[in-house]
């Protein structure tokens, strides 16, 4: 609370300090918390962004989850039954994204801004190692990004409020299924249709207690794991087994 309350004091500061003078935009963000644990009982986490953007007419923020390596198939009927027919494969990309805007980002920078930044769906740069015609690669593209919203890791349509005086909030919500690892947060300042001013901070998901020591045995001593499971599964059956006995 004492770090929010005094970065909203900062961002006044700012704002009535460059009151009556004519300056560049200055942006100045932070969020409510940089660590968002995960444990048992997580169901899905909503962080704060706030700050001061002055002078500038919009705010756009970009965050930007953890790479990752996702294989994308398309089914066919045939024979009456729904079988995969194709499949392409996306290298490095974010596992999960979404953009917040006081606009719709195709109404505040061009085209090209968009894609450089690599600002909204339509711009997020997905990578395949697969020599594809673009029509195809174009649907499997838009696959991807369906399954993605289907699961709420990716949105592009979430609002900036301007607060009054240069001062903006935005609300980020993270789903229960959201992957653990490092998340890189832009914020970007418009003057005019350009970028005058940005600022990057790194947001952490992080499994602790119970689930963190599960998921290290998993990926450190898997077939550890594996023994546990099956002798956990076999004393479960056995249990349920003795249970119906009796009665």
């Amino acid at each position: 609370m004492r770090r929010t309350a005094a970065l909203w004091l900062t961002a006044l500061l700012l704002v009535l300090g460059g009151a009556g003078e004519a300056r560049a935009a200055t942006i100045v963000a932070d969020l409510s918390r940089h660590l968002i644990p995960i444990t048992t009982a997580f169901g899905g986490s909503d962080v704060l962004l706030f700050g001061t953007a002055d002078e500038a007419d919009d705010v756009i923020v970009v965050v930007r989850g953890p790479s990752e390596t996702i294989t994308v198939r398309r089914k066919d009927r045939f024979a009456g039954i729904w079988l995969n027919q194709e499949a392409m494969t996306f290298r490095d990309i974010p596992a999960f994204y979404a953009v917040a805007a006081t606009r719709p980002p195709d109404e505040i920078l061009g085209p090209g801004a968009l894609a450089r930044h690599g600002i909204g769906l339509e711009h997020l740069r997905l990578a395949t190692d697969e020599a594809s015609e673009a029509e195809r690669l174009q649907r499997f593209r838009a696959g991807l990004i369906r399954n993605k919203q289907r699961e709420a890791l990716y949105a592009d349509d979430l609002r900036v409020r301007f607060l009054g005086r240069g001062l903006f909030r935005t609300t980020i919500p993270f789903p229960a299924n959201v992957p653990p690892g490092r998340y890189q947060v832009e914020v970007f300042a418009i003057q005019g249709g350009s970028i005058v001013a940005a600022q990057q901070s790194a947001l952490v998901i992080s499994k602790v207690g119970f689930e963190a020591r599960m998921s290290d045995v998993a990926q450190d001593q898997a077939p550890l794991y594996a023994l546990g499971a099956i002798s956990f599964a076999i004393f479960a059956g056995w249990m349920a087994a003795l249970a119906f006995r009796r009665n």
